[in-house]
């Protein structure tokens, strides 16, 4: 009974969290929801384990939780990949937002048009704080990838967001 105590206090504690990283990944309020809900299933599921091998250390719970749910994402738009939707207009340029709630919806719409593992590149780069080592080894993949899925991103959300980037940032 215990565990399921610790388990609980640990979903409540973490589950906000893990739903805006997992928004800014996907983009989907639902989506986003259903990851996490995943996630916090996987991570039950072996809940035991993890208090045996990891005791009370909530970093390691906590990277853990993330690379569940970084591997949900990126298996789910795997899955998914076949109904995307190309269209050959593209959607206009966005305007300098008026208050924080609009800098949020332009960016996420933003972060939208990367594609997944860039997106989740940047999410964990840049909301998570996290090193380009501890990207790479969420990811699979070496640190020099990262290093280029980073800048490639970076370079598409200027391109996305325009001449008024520099005006989104200074407020």
């Amino acid at each position: 009974m215990e565990q399921g105590l610790e388990f609980e206090q640990f979903a409540s504690n973490r589950a906000h969290r893990l739903f805006q990283v997992a928004y800014l990944m996907c983009g989907d309020w639902h989506q986003a929801q259903d990851l996490v809900q995943t996630t916090l299933a996987k991570m039950f599921s072996v809940w035991g384990r993890l208090q045996r091998s990891g005791g009370d250390d909530g970093p390691t719970i906590d990277a853990y939780a993330r690379k569940v749910l970084l591997r949900n994402y990126l298996s789910h738009k795997r899955l998914r990949k076949s109904s995307e939707v190309v269209t050959a207009d593209l959607p206009e340029q966005a305007s300098v937002p008026s208050d924080g709630g609009e800098l949020r919806m332009v960016m996420v719409a933003a972060l939208k048009q990367l594609p997944p593992r860039n997106r989740a590149v940047v999410v964990l780069r840049y909301l998570e704080d996290h090193s380009i080592e501890a990207v790479a080894d969420m990811l699979g993949i070496s640190p020099g990838a990262v290093k280029s899925l980073n800048f490639r991103s970076l370079a598409k959300l200027r391109e996305i967001l325009g001449e008024d980037r520099e005006a989104l940032f200074q407020r």
